[in-house]
């Protein structure tokens, strides 16, 4: 007997939804720095979603007369610039709020592009196995073979300075752990009753990885992505801070970075205040990237 109603194959069925939402609040529950992680994460995301709106000032605006000036606790600080000035009088408040948009935009633009492109590979080569799996497979090992920030150093150097240049070379120089991941998976479940009965009712094989072995892997999918999201953001503001990321005339937290690096000890919160935010941003995304490993395993259902 195959596992069909109404001429159809069921998968194995997933968690309902109010299951779901008990596994989500149990996480939380055990995990209390998740659930200070969600608030910064929701904080980032007004920031950058509601940036000119925010910001006080013009990022790129300009006064000499006002550089270098200190936050607004210390002796000799400007009203209006509650972090202080860089060495161009510029608002280190505002250039920090415009980089988080920047930060987001790449963050999430790179990793679902190597999601998409690393899913495709990894159902392709653990579904059909033989000569494809091969050249895939080996084409990840000599991708890991070179550092990412290499190889995006590499490139970047060659095409130039540009934001979308920097979203592209890094969605896909990362698709290999997704790769990974989706080729064991599917590797696990092409045998499996579901996917025997699928055939046997004449789905063909396109039908068979969007239908039934796709939407059985969401869960490890989003785990990886939210956890490469930090990832992007890291070696997005590694490039900036190497000066090959995007134009200068974009404030990034990695440009603020390597701007205040000369100034550590007259003006240490041009790079301090940068750092902290590339920090609190990443460690909340990991954390949080954690609680929902937590809900995607299938025991925090049953516990």
């Amino acid at each position: 007997m195959t596992t069909a109603t109404a001429g159809r194959t069921t998968a194995p069925a997933r968690p309902a939804p109010n299951t779901m939402r008990h596994a989500v609040r149990r996480a939380l529950r055990r995990n209390h720095a998740a659930k200070v992680a969600i608030g910064v994460l929701m904080l980032v995301v007004v920031v950058g979603v509601f940036g000119p709106l925010i910001a006080p000032h013009d990022p790129n605006a300009q006064n000499l007369t006002l550089k270098l000036r200190p936050p607004f606790w210390s002796a000799g600080h400007q009203p209006g610039y509650p972090l202080g000035t860089d060495m161009l009088g510029r608002d280190v408040l505002s250039r920090i709020v415009y980089g988080t948009r920047i930060s987001l935009l790449v963050g999430v633009a790179a990793t679902l592009l190597s999601g998409v492109v690393g899913t495709a590979i990894g159902l392709i080569s653990g579904y059909y196995r033989g000569w494809r799996d091969q050249v895939f497979m080996r084409l990840a090992d000599i991708q890991l073979a070179f550092p990412t920030i290499l190889l995006a150093l590499a490139i970047i150097a060659v095409l130039g300075p540009s934001l979308w240049f920097v979203i592209l070379v890094l969605g896909l120089t990362g698709w290999v752990s997704y790769a990974r991941v989706v080729r064991a998976e599917v590797l696990s479940l092409r045998s499996r009753e579901f996917v025997v009965a699928a055939r046997a009712i004449g789905d063909n094989d396109r039908q068979i990885m969007t239908r039934h072995l796709l939407p059985n892997i969401v869960a490890p999918l989003v785990t990886i992505g939210t956890l490469q999201v930090a990832a992007m953001i890291i070696a997005e503001a590694s490039l900036g801070y190497l000066g090959l990321g995007v134009p200068p005339g974009i404030p990034t937290w990695g440009g603020m970075l390597a701007d205040g690096q000369l100034y550590l000890r007259s003006a240490w919160w041009i790079a301090v205040f940068s750092g902290a935010a590339i920090m609190l941003t990443t460690l909340s995304i990991n954390v949080t990237g954690d609680m929902l490993r937590d809900v995607a395993d299938p025991k925090a259902y049953t516990k």
